[in-house]
């Protein structure tokens, strides 16, 4: 086969390029004076009228389909997406921001489109978005990449089981080559190896371009097992393309590395930021995230965060994520600090962000213009994007905390809730 360069010898660990320094620290403090989302009439045609216009005066698009002024009807492209297509869904798509983000990949102002039923999240995502704009940029880095398939076999004995990791280790640069074969975007980076009696896990790692990957890594991953049961000289008795050990759509302890892509955010809200728009004080608030914390891992919560779920499977299904995918990448590690200026030091970790802007349900029409809100459509938006989407998560813990320190949080949903 011919010379290839592989990544699978590249050790793996969180990684800054030093060109991001100078990115972040030449952000443009302007942008935080964005104009914010008309938020009267949250309920009435007048107020949606008000938030359209804003969108295409502001944005320059004119979301014909999320409007109604057009209806989907190209059902050719429904292909690869459903089965047994009957009509399409209408879920309440709201709008919140600006939400100002210094980022490694993400820079500026965004507008995020949120689709969901449960009242309050909005008014709660867009409080702690304007606490943040009122303090600072958001900053954002993405440190990882990476999306898993774990092929199973099972041998007779250890030792055949032995002698085929041999035979697979003796061999990863073919498999890079079938991975490039197998796929215009997919690389293969890293293979793992757990061994549990006759019981062998291979972990293929993928670099996957700006799909989400799943079904990427699994035709190259099948291509690659394919090869290696041709070709190795031992046989196993069984073997699957999958042994449930990649954490696809689930928490496991075991993805606190990666998968998807690995991103972290901080802030520091201002003292009177707090005071004046969280309704609470940095001790409360401090007190409040140390209860949670403990609450978490006494309960055994895999990461610990209150509910970045709720932004994730908003934004996802507004953008035409596999919303499935909240089950691993909500999964958040947060961490709270009082400054010696009595701030709020804020930051949240995200190791399993598994997004995409190509493929999937992006290019469905109402999808596609939420994408666009967020100039995340199409080729090399996804790293984009994922910061976008820690960046409302932390927005929204930081809310969460602020509610229930100060008392308001059954108010809250009094007021905005069912």
């Amino acid at each position: 086969m011919e010379n290839f360069t592989t990544n699978i010898s590249r050790p793996k660990y969180d990684f800054i390029d030093s060109a991001i320094f100078h990115k972040l620290e030449s952000y443009n403090p302007n942008h935080s004076q964005a104009p914010k989302i008309p938020d009267q009439d949250p309920y009435t045609l007048n107020g949606q009228k008000l938030r359209l216009n804003f969108i295409r005066s502001q944005l320059n698009l004119d979301l014909d389909f999320l409007s109604g002024e057009k209806v989907f009807t190209n059902n050719e492209s429904l292909k690869g997406n459903i089965e047994n297509y009957i009509e399409m869904s209408q879920i309440p798509t709201g709008i919140i921001g600006p939400l100002v983000i210094n980022g490694s990949v993400a820079q500026g102002p965004f507008y995020v489109p949120l689709a969901t039923t449960e009242g309050a999240l909005l008014a709660s995502y867009n409080r702690g978005a304007k606490a943040c704009r009122e303090s600072g940029p958001i900053t954002v880095i993405t440190l990882q990449e990476g999306v898993q398939r774990t092929p199973t076999f099972k041998f007779k004995t250890v030792i055949e089981l032995g002698k085929f990791v041999s035979w697979v280790l003796d061999h990863t640069e073919t498999f890079s080559i079938l991975t490039r074969q197998s796929s215009n975007y997919a690389i293969l980076n890293d293979i793992g190896i757990n061994i549990e009696g006759n019981i062998l896990i291979l972990k293929f790692e993928f670099a996957t371009g700006d799909a989400s990957g799943q079904n990427m890594v699994t035709i190259c991953s099948d291509r690659i097992c394919q090869y290696i049961i041709e070709n190795c000289p031992i046989k196993p008795v069984f073997w699957t393309i999958e042994g449930n050990f990649s954490g696809d759509k689930k928490i496991s302890p075991l993805n606190t590395r990666v998968r998807g892509k690995k991103v972290t955010a901080e802030i520091v809200v201002k003292n009177e930021v707090v005071k004046s728009v969280l309704k609470t004080t940095p001790a409360l608030l401090h007190e409040q995230w140390k209860i949670c914390v403990s609450g978490a891992k006494k309960a055994g919560v895999v990461g610990g965060g209150m509910h970045p779920s709720n932004a994730l499977a908003a934004l996802f299904i507004a953008c035409g994520q596999d919303v499935a995918c909240t089950g691993e990448a909500s999964v958040a590690v947060t961490r709270m600090e009082i400054t010696e200026n009595n701030d709020i030091y804020f930051a949240i970790t995200m190791s399993n962000m598994i997004v995409g802007t190509v493929g999937g349900g992006t290019s469905f029409p109402t999808q596609k213009e939420c994408l666009q809100l967020l100039d995340c459509y199409g080729a090399g938006k996804s790293g984009k994007f994922a910061e976008i989407a820690i960046a409302l998560c932390l927005t929204g813990e930081l809310s969460i905390f602020a509610a229930m320190s100060s008392g308001q949080f059954t108010a809250a949903h009094e007021k905005w809730g069912r």
